[in-house]
């Protein structure tokens, strides 16, 4: 008993680990890249060719990931279709982590002067790496949460995996808010001999590869320590084509009702999320205080990840969700009436961030159980395709609000050197709208949507598994009985 607690903890460790250096790559592919494209990458352009370069780059950025969506359950089923000695998971857990490091790396150049002397050139570089970057993101990405029903398929330690896993994933993402700032005006001074709090590109460039090392090497972490449980439920799975891919995921309503939810949220707070450092930049004026915010996330993310396993015994995933949006909700008002008050804002991002990793984790663990609603409903396991869903909405979140922030940073002023005092009134008020107002009403339709149509329960999970493995294994009997005469 000792010896399998101690491999658990050994497990989630590594896991936890992974899930750090993922999550704070994803946190600076989704938030601080738009920061970097709108605040220096064109800094030595004209305002006009600014302002239309950011907007090229953004919809770009856009379109190539809703483009690429499409490809996502592809992957998971080139995932769910692989077989190798050391498991379907970890060679693309690894590959993408390499892959996707380097060029994310790569972006945050300008390769060598094109943004001014050929933006054009620039701009197809970029989209070249761009498309290459993000394509191996996804395979480790889906490689990374698709190992959840691998690992267990109880409950408990599944909601022990799950938990762990956003431990360190939230540790990650809220590290680039502490660290981002610091540390590219560490590497300004190293690479470019700047003093203060002067950011340069080069700075920029020295934070983008402590990213990527610290994806790369908590993707090794996971792919030593973790290994894959073999169960009569996982062996009931069959190879899937492209077409029966996307029937797979259409028949798995359940799965559907959660994306619907989950994207809506996702947008809502992806938006809100990346518009912040834009607050404290060009609202407050005290970019070097968003350190403070970071802080706050970091520690309320711990506490909020840690009290899911209590919470979640007593109260179950949908109050979690719900009620968890309802505090956002809140959040959002107090932002409203934070103003330029560093301490309001610092109190309203506390409260809106808290409930964050609860609801991730809820949606979360309802997707990774319709893994086996799908099996139990269609009569094939898919892994890897299931588990994609979750990595798609995000990026399609992701895309939308890119473009979202992109526009918001021209159409408010918060571009380049812009100052506090030079945004207006007019600016600021379209501002708030793209930061609070319609990210509001996206998260609040999307906890009438999970209440409403998501049914599949712990209780009802727990019931499914149970039918799987009486059918599984009286199957597995009478194939046996049939086999015994002819081995005779």
């Amino acid at each position: 008993m000792e010896a399998k607690k101690e491999s658990h903890a050994k497990q989630y460790t590594s896991y936890a680990l992974g899930a750090f250096g993922h999550d704070a790559f994803y946190a600076t592919l989704s938030t601080y890249l738009m920061l970097f494209i709108t605040s220096e990458l064109f800094n030595g352009a004209a305002k006009g060719v600014k302002s239309h370069m950011i907007l090229i780059i953004t919809t770009m950025m856009m379109i190539i990931r809703l483009v690429e969506i499409v490809f996502d359950p592809i992957i998971g089923g080139i995932i769910d279709n692989t077989q190798t000695k050391y498991g379907k998971f970890k060679p693309w857990l690894l590959v993408g982590a390499g892959v996707s490091a380097i060029f994310l790396v790569l972006i945050f150049t300008d390769f060598g002067g094109l943004t001014n002397s050929n933006p054009m050139l620039y701009v197809v570089f970029f989209g070249i790496c761009y498309v290459i970057m993000d394509i191996f993101y996804s395979f480790k990405d889906i490689a990374l949460w698709s190992m959840l029903p691998a690992l267990s398929v109880d409950e408990k330690v599944r909601n022990n995996f799950g938990t762990t896993g956003r431990l360190g994933s939230t540790i990650g993402a809220q590290a680039v808010p502490i660290m981002i700032f610091p540390v590219i005006v560490f590497f300004s001074h190293v690479f470019s001999g700047t003093s203060g709090q002067t950011k340069t590109q080069a700075g920029w460039i020295g934070f983008a590869i402590v990213i990527a090392i610290f994806s790369f090497g908590g993707a090794l972490c996971t792919a030593l320590g973790t290994h894959e449980n073999t169960s009569l439920i996982r062996q009931n799975t069959k190879r899937t084509g492209v077409i029966g891919i996307f029937k797979a995921l259409g028949k798995n309503d359940q799965l559907m009702w959660l994306a619907a939810s989950y994207f809506l949220f996702a947008l809502g707070y992806v938006v809100t999320n990346s518009l912040l450092a834009y607050y404290f930049t060009y609202v407050l004026g005290q970019s070097n205080k968003f350190t403070f915010a970071g802080w706050i996330m970091a520690v309320l993310g711990v506490i909020s990840v840690s009290l899911f396993p209590v919470i979640v015994a007593k109260v179950h995933r949908k109050a979690i969700y719900v009620g968890g949006i309802c505090m956002m909700l809140i959040g959002y008002v107090l932002f409203l009436f934070a103003g330029n008050s560093l301490l309001g804002v610092l109190v309203s991002v506390a409260v809106f961030f808290f409930p964050y990793p609860m609801i991730f984790l809820a949606a979360l663990m309802t997707i990774t159980d319709s893994v086996e609603y799908g099996q139990w409903k269609n009569g094939t396991r898919n892994e890897s395709v299931t588990l994609s869903i979750r990595p798609l909405i995000d990026k399609l979140a992701g895309a939308v609000a890119n473009g979202v922030v992109g526009i918001a940073a021209v159409h408010s002023g918060m571009t380049g050197n812009a100052a506090p005092s030079s945004i207006s009134a007019a600016q600021l008020s379209n501002f708030k709208m793209y930061m609070f107002y319609g990210p509001m009403i996206l998260v609040a339709v999307a906890a009438i949507v999970y209440y409403t149509k998501v049914k599949l329960s712990e209780a009802r999970h727990e019931q499914i598994v149970k039918e799987l493995e009486t059918k599984l294994k009286a199957e597995k009997t009478e194939k046996d009985a049939k086999e015994a005469p002819d081995a005779q």
